[in-house]
């Protein structure tokens, strides 16, 4: 580096068989400054090689900031603490899309504009007749969510900022629709209309819950818990499927298709499925006793097994949002009064992880993951719909990431490179010619 003081480091130097080079140095508002590599092949005629992009800056963005070592996270500058214990989702979204907490005018306005278009076109319902009823809800979500560029016309065109707009308008109020029909349809029960007189997240509850020949009255406290979580997972920064959004973006393809996109990366164990791993986990544990056995499973380089749960790619120390969980987990089990024996399981695992060497030197933490299985739950959700759930409010952060993308002059089209190890050119042998 060109000086260790963070007031002259501008340029970094790479030396390459005696010749040097100068790249600059990029500072942020917060984070570890980064060198930008961008000329580096042109320059010499080398690639970097970062598998999983640990050490690799692949946006600039001023949405999202995670401090992983200090449990911090921020969006647009606000403490999820305080986006939790003070807002509502809709005001997050607001803050996502547009850098800024609303006025109550502009939030009065933007609720409006969420509420308009939460009903599906009535012809999507014919989608989900063509699906076997016991297919898994984000097998759903990404084909209805993909198909709704084909309902959608007026809002496709992504040079129109306008028509950005009502797209991402139409994805946020009609996401908690697509998977409430998910999950009704794989009850085998009718659909549940949108009730635009109730909150967002009530309103999703009641479609969820609720049937046509029994008045169904929203639990204000189940209600605020699935805000909160709504909120929890809003975004969190350039993750798999926040990545893979920007990535399909990049191709000028329809926002809709992104952020199918999106899901379909969401959908993995190692990402959103892993608060229905977790679940399946605690189940296969079945008892607080076993726990020391599975630490010790965790911790043997022999065995493949690992904890669903625990530890995250940028979170070293505590996750801010796994905190917030775990209280929200138990305001609705006090509410609910559920019985989990989960839940013991689960308290048991975390206090020996965290008393554990092991997990204390790796800093693997509970993750956002562990406690919010638990909550959906306890709240009525069965383990297929809690990635669903994870997805439609992923969704804000997704969009918010993809009209970053859309506006930046800079953009172009994601294109990595490799490290390529195959065979190098070999001479085509006639089939009759071959042993």
């Amino acid at each position: 580096m060109a000086s260790d003081s963070r007031a002259d480091l501008k340029t970094g130097t790479l030396t390459l068989d005696g010749k040097t080079y100068s790249f600059p140095i990029r500072w942020g508002t917060s984070g570890p400054p980064v060198m930008d590599v961008g000329k580096l092949y042109g320059t010499t005629r080398i690639f970097t090689y970062d598998p999983g992009f640990s050490s690799t800056a692949s946006a600039e963005s001023k949405i999202t900031y995670i401090d992983g070592d200090n449990g911090v996270l921020l969006h647009r500058g606000y403490a999820i603490e305080d986006l939790v214990a003070h807002g509502d989702f809709l005001e997050t979204c607001y803050l996502l899309f547009y850098g800024s907490l609303p006025t109550p005018a502009q939030k009065a306005d933007f609720d409006n504009r969420v509420t308009r278009h939460t009903m599906v076109h009535e012809q999507m319902a014919r989608l989900y007749h063509g699906i076997r009823r016991d297919a898994h809800p984000m097998a759903v979500m990404v084909g209805v969510v993909g198909a709704l560029s084909a309902f959608y016309h007026d809002s496709i065109d992504i040079s129109d900022p306008h028509q950005r707009m009502v797209a991402s308008m139409r994805m946020i109020a009609k996401l908690p629709t697509i998977a409430a029909m998910a999950y009704k349809y794989s009850r085998g029960e009718p659909f549940v209309y949108p009730k635009n007189d109730l909150p967002y997240a009530a309103n999703f509850l009641h479609m969820c819950f609720s049937v046509p020949f029994e008045e169904y009255r929203v639990n204000p406290v189940l209600a605020r818990a699935m805000d909160q979580i709504f909120i929890l997972h809003a975004d969190n920064e350039q993750g798999a499927s926040t990545s893979t959004v920007r990535l399909a973006g990049s191709s000028g393809a329809n926002p809709f298709a992104c952020i199918a996109a999106g899901i379909a990366c969401l959908w993995g164990p190692a990402h959103g499925g892993a608060h229905e791993a977790v679940i399946k986990q605690l189940a296969q544990i079945e008892t607080k006793k076993r726990v020391p056995e599975f630490v010790a499973r965790a911790k043997d380089p022999e065995d493949s097994f690992r904890l669903m749960g625990f530890g995250h790619r940028v979170y070293k120390a505590y996750d801010p949002r796994a905190k917030l969980m775990r209280q929200i987990c138990h305001d609705v089990l006090k509410e609910t009064r559920a019985d989990d024996p989960l839940l013991e399981i689960a308290e048991e695992l975390e206090r020996v992880a965290l008393a554990d060497e092991y997990f204390i030197e790796k800093r693997l933490y509970p993750n956002l993951d562990f406690y919010a299985g638990l909550t959906l739950r306890a709240m009525g959700f069965p383990p297929s719909l809690f990635t669903a759930v994870f997805a439609l409010a992923r969704t804000a952060g997704w969009i918010a990431h993809w009209m970053e993308m859309i506006a930046d002059p800079h953009q172009k089209i994601g294109r990595p490179r490799q490290l390529y190890t195959g065979y190098a050119r070999r001479e085509y042998v006639p089939i009759g010619r071959r042993d």
